[in-house]
């Protein structure tokens, strides 16, 4: 590879690193043939990109990037995928259930939001994270709660004040 052609590569990388909120280093090595293409094809049914990227050409994208990436440039060591998605938790569950049936995908870390995690360890924690529309929806549904108790209430009582005057009505 030439040097132009590494200068595009890292250039296309931090465009990419720029653009995307969510970021997994993964570890897919020792998946056979088949075993590969059934993960690109659960990351593509999960609109999940993925991309087997040089760790030194995805140091120097994440160094000149304007994120904060913290310890994520050390686990750049052996093989290394990149998952891009624009839902934090989507590559999580997708690694989570392609091990089902493997051992492999690894995740090395994570960048969700501008929070880093390292290791394979973090993989529930990554995966419990809610999307933004999850957390919006609940808020919505905190936010409705309320309203809905008092309207409630509101035609409860009126009820029992209709079924009280119509006791007293009934009684002369």
């Amino acid at each position: 590879m030439t040097r132009e052609e590494k200068a595009t590569v890292i250039e296309d990388l931090t465009s990419q690193l720029a653009d995307s909120s969510t970021i997994y280093l993964a570890d897919i090595s020792g998946l056979n043939a088949t075993a590969t293409s059934d993960l690109r094809r659960a990351c593509f049914k999960a609109n999940v990109k993925l991309a087997v990227v040089k760790n030194t050409l995805l140091a120097k994208a994440m160094e000149a990037s304007d994120k904060e990436f913290g310890e994520l440039p050390e686990v750049l060591k052996g093989n290394t995928s990149l998952m891009f998605s624009e839902v934090g938790n989507a590559p999580a569950k997708l690694i989570k259930n392609f091990r089902k049936k493997s051992d492999k995908p690894l995740l090395k870390g994570a960048f969700v939001e501008e929070a880093v995690y390292i290791g394979d360890e973090n993989l529930d924690a990554l995966v419990s994270i809610k999307s933004k529309e999850e957390m919006i929806g609940e808020i919505i549904g905190l936010l409705q709660s309320p309203a809905k108790n008092v309207i409630s209430g509101l035609k409860s009582g009126g009820g029992k004040l209709a079924g009280i005057l119509k006791t007293l009505s009934e009684r002369e």
